[in-house]
C-alpha cells in the first residue's frame, strides 16, 4: 500500500527533527525516503547500514506532529503500514517509546537508529538528519 501524502497548509516552524545515531553517516533524506523508512518498508539507511526505528505512540503530540508536518502522512497511514509488515511476516514494527527522553537516550545508544525530537531535547549525542 502507498501511504498518500496529506498537504500541509501552513507549516510554520517546523520545531521536530530526524535524529539519528551519532555513528550514522547519512546526513539528508528526501521526505520519500524518511517516509519509507519510518513506514518500515525501508530496512537500511542508503549506504547499506541496518537501521532501527524509533517512534512516539500513535497519540502522541510530537508523533502526530512529525508524521504530518515532516512525512506528510498521517499516523493512522504510518500504523496501517507497520500492522501489514508485521502481518504479512516481511518485516517489524517500529520499537515504540514512551517519552521524548527515553527517544533521546535509545537513538544515542542503538548504532543506526533513527527517531525524531522536539528541537528543545536535542543534546550532542545525537545528530539532526536534515529534510531534502
Amino acid at each position: 500500500m502507498v501511504l498518500a501524502p496529506i498537504s500541509i497548509a501552513e507549516e510554520g516552524q517546523l520545531d521536530i527533527v530526524m535524529v539519528a545515531h551519532q555513528g550514522v553517516r547519512t546526513t539528508s533524506l528526501n521526505r520519500d525516503t524518511a517516509r519509507a523508512m519510518f513506514a518500515m518498508r525501508q530496512r537500511t539507511w542508503p549506504d547499506g547500514q541496518a537501521l532501527r526505528v524509533f517512534v512516539l505512540p500513535n497519540d502522541h503530540p510530537v508523533h502526530e506532529r512529525f508524521a504530518k508536518q515532516r512525512l506528510s502522512v498521517y499516523p493512522h497511514q504510518l500504523q496501517l503500514s507497520w500492522d501489514r509488515v508485521v502481518f504479512s511476516g516481511t518485516g517489524q514494527a517500529p520499537t515504540k517509546v514512551i517519552s521524548q527522553s527515553e527517544m533521546l537516550e535509545r537513538i544515542a545508544t542503538t548504532p543506526g537508529s533513527l527517531g525524531y525530537l522536539d528541537r528543545e531535547h536535542l543534546d550532542d549525542r545525537v545528530q539532526v538528519i536534515s529534510m531534502e
